[in-house]
């Protein structure tokens, strides 16, 4: 099978933010999300016409829930702008209905059973497919698009980011309770997702040959119809001429999208350049990688995580101090410095799953507390 990677200027950049609609009132999740994007696109019909130009909104899996999906973009802030301009107009239709957009990993007090999935065949397949573990996709997420000008760096972008898998998740780890108790997790969304068949970490492709023989032996085999029903945590995107990172949890403020987006971008952009320079990128083991996972999911900025294949075993938090100073550099190149800073902040005030923790405790564990403070920050962001 072969699979065209479409050209692509190098680092540009395109958001994916997955947002509930809650009752503004008690913070429960509703299944108005189909309402509201509908709303939006008449009052802006434009917006729904070429979905590929963006920025733009996007039904998904689930009833209660509207994806904000940028166009390319040159920086982190022209993309976070445009989230910016789509989250006013998802409040400006939903305030006057008593709604509300919540953003995090996991919503932490209605339960997932009583969610209803958007009328949509491929939606149905999923769950008749997937069955317990289909039904319990009440998630939300962060995707980064970032562009490579050629598909000879898509897999070495992807080793890449998958080495730095720690240090992602936990920034972005917005996830600790479920159907209203405590996990134990940073991000119990990370465990969530990564029960579908055809999501989770990526193999380790030795060439792009065989990537496109698993693809192919997926679709011959009936395991999808689709290339991009290959949900890994990171992907090529061939049509688009982007490597995409999928497994960060839905941060709660723009603040944290643009420290998250920045430090994806350096990373794909500092990896193009070690390629550019002859260089090569470190394959790091597999049982690595899945250990990193689980190590981030569970312990978010308190995690230690493997560096690499060294077996290094620093705190994540001081090894992004580290990370941060050596992409700074890069990032002043890309314009996004400022946004790279807030990697700091995050380790400085914490990360989503800390401040829900935290509100919790100080209203005796009354989670609708938790949810309505995240419809907060949403709000001010």
């Amino acid at each position: 099978m072969h699979i065209e990677f479409e050209h692509s200027s190098q680092s540009t950049i395109g958001l994916e933010w997955e947002v509930a609609l809650v009752d503004a009132t008690t913070g429960a999740l509703v299944p108005r999300g189909q309402e509201v994007m509908k709303a939006v696109h008449q009052a802006l019909p434009d917006r729904a016409d070429d979905q590929a130009m963006g920025p733009t909104l996007t039904g998904e899996f689930l009833e209660n829930t509207v994806e904000l999906v940028t166009g390319v973009c040159d920086t982190v802030s022209q993309a976070t702008g445009q989230l910016a301009e789509l989250m006013r107009e998802i409040r400006g239709i939903a305030e006057p209905r008593g709604l509300a957009v919540f953003s995090a990993g996991t919503h932490p007090f209605s339960r997932w059973q009583e969610q209803s999935v958007v009328d949509k065949d491929r939606y149905f397949t999923v769950v008749d497919r997937a069955q317990y573990w289909g039904r319990q996709m009440v998630i939300y997420g962060m995707h980064v698009h970032v562009g490579v000008d050629s598909q000879d760096k898509a897999l070495p972008v992807q080793d890449r980011l998958l080495a730095h898998y720690p240090h992602l998740l936990a920034l972005s780890a917005n996830s600790p309770y479920w159907n209203g108790q405590d996990t134990g997790y940073a991000s119990h969304r990370s465990q969530i997702f990564q029960q579908l068949p055809t999501a989770g970490l990526p193999y380790a492709f030795k060439d792009w040959a065989e990537y496109e023989q698993h693809l192919g032996d997926l679709l011959t085999t009936g395991v999808i119809d689709d290339i991009s029903e290959s949900r890994l945590d990171v992907r090529p995107v061939p049509k688009f001429g982007t490597v995409e990172m999928r497994f960060c949890d839905a941060p709660s403020s723009l603040r944290h999208i643009g420290a998250i987006a920045a430090l994806t971008q350096c990373l794909v952009e500092e990896t193009s350049r070690i390629l550019d320079g002859g260089g090569t990128v470190e394959q790091m083991r597999p049982w690595l990688v899945k250990e990193n996972k689980w190590r981030a999911a569970r312990y978010g900025l308190d995690a230690i995580i493997i560096k690499d294949n060294s077996l290094a075993e620093p705190r994540v938090t001081d090894h992004l101090a580290e990370i941060v100073e050596r992409l700074t550099p890069i990032a002043e190149d890309l314009g996004c410095a400022t946004e790279l800073s807030w990697v700091l902040e995050i380790i400085a005030d914490g990360a989503g799953y800390q401040r829900q923790r935290a509100i919790a405790d100080a209203h005796d564990g009354d989670l609708r507390e938790t949810a309505l403070d995240v419809v907060r920050q949403v709000q001010t962001s």
